[in-house]
C-alpha cells in the first residue's frame, strides 16, 4: 500500500496547490491513500465544513489535525456527519467532539488506520499521548496492519521519543505542527518509518505561514500583532510511504516536495 501524507495544509495557498497538484500526484506515483494535516487550511486558523468539503473533492482520504481545530466553531457539528476529519485522539474529555482515529478502505479492499494524536511539551492540555497510542493499538483489529500517525507535537524530542516508543507497532509516525520540514526521514530498526516533521503546504516567504513583517515586528516590539496568510512561493510538503500490507512494516519512505507556479 502506498500513502501519501500531506504536511499542514495553510489558508487559501495551501488548499489551491492540493487542488491543482494532487490528482496528478496520485496518478503518477500510484498513491492508495492520501492523508493531510488540514487544521491551518482556513485562513490560516483551523477548518469549516466548507472548506472540509472542498479538500475532499480535491481527492484527501482522511483528514488529520492539532491544537487548531476548534479555532472555527461551526466545525463542531460537522464531526458527527464525518468521520473522515480527525481531530487527536488525546484530547481530554468524553463529551470531545469527533475521533481521533479511522479505518479507511482503500479501493482494493485493503485497510488503513489512521491515527492522530498531539503532544504536550509546550502545548495546550491534553491526555498522555503514549498512553492513549497504546489504548487505540490495542483496540484496532488485528488485521488492519497498515497503521499510520500524524503526531502534532511542538518538540523534537516529543516526537523522537514517540517514534522510538511506537517503532514496529505502526507501520509510521510522520510529524506536524512546526511547519518546517526536516531533513530525518528514514525507516527505524522495527520498520515504522519516521519524519519528524513533514513541513507546511502554503506560502514559504512568510513566518510559518504568515506575512513576515508582523511576526518581525512582534518579535523587536513585543506588541500584539494581526497574523495574516503570506503570499508568493508556495510549496506542497509530503512524504510517500509504501507498507507491505501482509506485515504491516514500511519498505521505503520519500520526501516529495511540489513547488507552485
Amino acid at each position: 500500500m502506498r500513502l501519501l501524507f500531506i504536511g499542514d495544509i495553510f489558508g487559501h495557498a495551501g488548499r489551491m496547490i492540493v487542488g491543482d497538484h494532487l490528482a496528478d500526484i496520485r496518478s503518477a506515483q500510484g498513491i492508495d491513500v492520501v492523508i493531510a494535516n488540514v487544521e491551518n487550511s482556513a485562513a490560516g486558523f483551523g477548518i469549516t465544513p466548507n472548506v472540509a468539503e472542498e479538500l475532499f473533492r480535491y481527492g484527501i482520504d482522511v483528514m488529520t489535525s492539532g491544537n487548531h481545530i476548534w479555532d472555527k466553531k461551526d466545525i463542531l457539528p460537522y464531526f458527527e456527519r464525518q468521520p473522515r476529519l480527525l481531530r487527536p485522539a488525546n484530547f481530554p474529555g468524553a463529551a470531545t467532539p469527533g475521533s481521533g482515529v479511522y479505518v479507511h478502505k482503500t479501493k482494493s479492499g485493503a485497510e488503513c488506520a489512521v491515527i492522530n494524536l498531539q503532544g504536550r511539551v509546550y502545548m495546550a492540555n491534553t491526555d498522555c499521548p503514549f498512553r492513549k497510542a497504546d489504548e487505540i493499538l490495542a483496540a484496532l483489529p488485528a488485521e488492519v496492519k497498515v497503521r499510520f500517525i500524524d503526531f502534532h507535537a511542538e518538540v523534537t524530542s516529543e516526537k523522537m521519543a514517540m517514534g522510538w516508543y511506537l517503532d514496529g507497532r505502526v507501520s509510521a509516525l510522520v510529524g506536524t505542527h512546526t511547519h518546517i520540514p526536516t531533513a530525518d526521514t528514514r525507516i527505524l530498526p522495527g520498520g515504522t518509518a519516521y519524519q519528524t516533521d513533514c513541513g507546511m503546504t502554503g506560502p514559504y516567504n512568510s513566518v510559518i505561514g504568515v506575512e513576515k513583517e508582523p511576526i518581525i515586528q512582534k518579535f523587536l516590539t513585543a506588541m500584539p500583532v494581526k497574523m495574516e496568510p503570506a503570499k508568493g512561493m508556495v510549496e506542497l510538503h509530503s512524504v510517500i510511504v509504501d507498507v507491505d500490507e501482509a506485515t504491516g512494516k514500511t519498505v521505503a519512505i520519500r520526501r516529495h516536495t511540489v513547488k507552485g507556479d
